[in-house]
């Protein structure tokens, strides 16, 4: 029996997409921590579907709604030393008010730290304060100072409620007339929180975990998004270690995060997203999460450090030194492993699978091998991308993307994909010796676009995202089909460029290796 007593734990309720299997993870991770450290320790969580709700993982489960009144409840009847809402997601993270204003004590990050990330006005402070660099732009409480902030500092605009996970009602507006229709749905979303209007950056996402324990700060490693910003990174594929970043941009990344960790008296996890400009090779911050993220299960497992207990015993007072770490980037162990996302676009018929800021992706998988093109090819296999090194493609591409995409298209026919292409895109392929067979739109032809994807002739269609609405209401029944006739569709040329470079390795007779993660982790696989 435990003689230290008892420590709530909050789970992350209900599952919805943005809320899955990393928070119950980390919620599981830090009980077992906490028993190993001779304390009781008591989930509050309301979801059948989750390990941390099995009747053997804590000394005491409530299984109750996460509303303040339910909590508070349980904590007059445990009498706990305190309670844990970083584990639990955003669910658990919005209890924290309510938690400090009646007295009750919360292991590590104290409310004022969480709020200090969370309210969007503190955290500008905050980042002037440290000199810290981040795309342009204020929190909004109503339509017409959203409209002024957007004409300041122009369009696109990234928009988005805070206080919300998942990138919910997050979305890239390219005009006034849409900011408008946005502002009227957003209320319903979020009708108290303030809205976040930045100027939307071209440029790579980066984002790092870091465990601190308010005076060290261990970040376990950096991941970078191989979709450019604008696409949730719950719904992008991510590569640890980076595989295009400058050392010089490294370390930025390295030190923004630790200045921001100490100043925000971080005990515990935090997660950072960064955009790098392209031009400027700048690493400015979009978003601090003051809890744990998706990345957290990942990064555990390629690196070999147990993050959550990690963090768990720093929030409990042992600091990072007691556990034999030490500040700073932890060294990359040698193997390398690509994030990619899985979807469940079959399942949800009404939902459009083109990507963008607001998160759809329901699970991720890992691929990790020696040489990047190959752990790319395994997570790309293991999330449904399973394309031939030949076959049909159909490419539609928006205006704004079809210079980029001709070195793209170029590679998959030199790779021996026959191109079937829409009009403007066919013609614009053709006219950059790329050979071409055009195919009807919808609107054409009763033979078009969307027959010859139900075929089953075709092994990958290419549709980037129009900011045209006519354009993109064709496009969305387009993608719909390639859903159900089982065909890849790809929205974003940074994962076609991907695809491109994993399918050319395996071409080229590149084998990969199939062993577990311990034996690259032990180095027992050779590059």
């Amino acid at each position: 029996m435990s003689n230290k007593g008892k420590v709530i734990v909050i789970g992350s309720g209900p599952i919805r997409i943005g809320q899955g299997i990393e928070f119950d993870y980390s919620c599981v991770h830090c009980v077992w921590t906490l028993r190993e450290m001779g304390y009781q320790a008591v989930i509050i969580n309301n979801n059948p579907e989750t390990v941390s709700t099995d009747f053997d993982t804590s000394d005491r489960l409530f299984f109750e709604p996460l509303t303040a009144e339910d909590v508070f409840n349980i904590i007059d009847r445990e009498e706990p030393e305190g309670v844990i809402v970083q584990f639990g997601g955003q669910t658990a993270i919005n209890l924290a008010k309510p938690l400090h204003d009646s007295g009750f004590r919360i292991f590590g990050s104290s409310y004022d730290s969480i709020d200090l990330a969370e309210d969007r006005s503190r955290f500008d402070d905050v980042l002037r304060e440290l000199n810290i660099p981040k795309p342009a732009g204020r929190a909004v409480t109503d339509e017409k100072s959203a409209l002024e902030v957007a004409e300041e500092i122009g369009y696109p605009v990234l928009v988005r409620p805070s206080y919300v996970l998942g990138g919910r009602a997050m979305e890239l507006v390219y005009s006034r007339a849409d900011l408008e229709r946005y502002m009227t749905y957003v209320v319903d979303v979020s009708p108290k929180a303030p809205i976040l209007i930045d100027k939307y950056i071209i440029g790579k996402e980066v984002e790092v975990d870091v465990i601190s324990d308010g005076v060290d700060c261990l970040l376990p490693g950096i991941m970078e998004h191989i979709e450019r910003a604008g696409v949730h990174s719950g719904d992008s594929m991510a590569v640890y270690p980076p595989q295009s970043l400058s050392q010089d941009v490294i370390d930025q990344i390295v030190r923004v995060a630790t200045d921001l960790a100490i100043r925000l008296e971080v005990r515990g996890l935090m997660n950072i997203q960064f955009v790098v400009d392209h031009e400027t090779s700048t690493a400015m911050v979009l978003e601090v999460n003051p809890r744990a993220s998706r990345t957290v299960p990942y990064l555990s497992k390629v690196t070999g450090i147990p993050m959550v207990k990690v963090a768990t015993r720093a929030m409990m007072g042992e600091t990072l030194k007691e556990q034999g770490y030490t500040s700073g980037l932890y060294p990359n162990q040698g193997s390398i492993a690509v994030k990619a996302p899985v979807f469940s676009f079959l399942k949800l018929s009404q939902v459009d699978i083109g990507l963008g800021p607001e998160m759809k992706s329901t699970g991720e998988v890992m691929g990790v091998d020696t040489k990047y093109p190959l752990a790319l090819y395994k997570a790309m296999l293991a999330s449904g991308i399973d394309v031939p090194t030949g076959g049909n493609l159909i490419a539609t591409i928006a205006d704004h993307d079809k210079a980029e995409s001709v070195a793209i298209i170029r590679g998959f026919s030199e790779l021996g994909f026959h191109i079937y292409a829409t009009g403007g895109t066919a013609q614009y392929l053709t006219t950059r010796g790329i050979p071409t067979t055009t195919v009807h739109k919808l609107h054409e032809a009763d033979e078009n676009i969307t027959s010859l994807i139900r075929s089953g002739k075709i092994s990958l269609l290419i549709n980037t995202l129009s900011s045209d609405k006519r354009i993109e209401r064709e496009a969305i029944q387009i993608r719909r089909a390639s859903v159900e006739a089982g065909v890849p569709c790809l929205t974003s040329l940074d994962t076609a460029k991907a695809l491109l470079l994993s399918l050319t390795t395996r071409k080229k007779g590149a084998s990969f290796a199939l062993a577990t993660i311990d034996e690259y982790m032990e180095g027992k696989v050779l590059a």
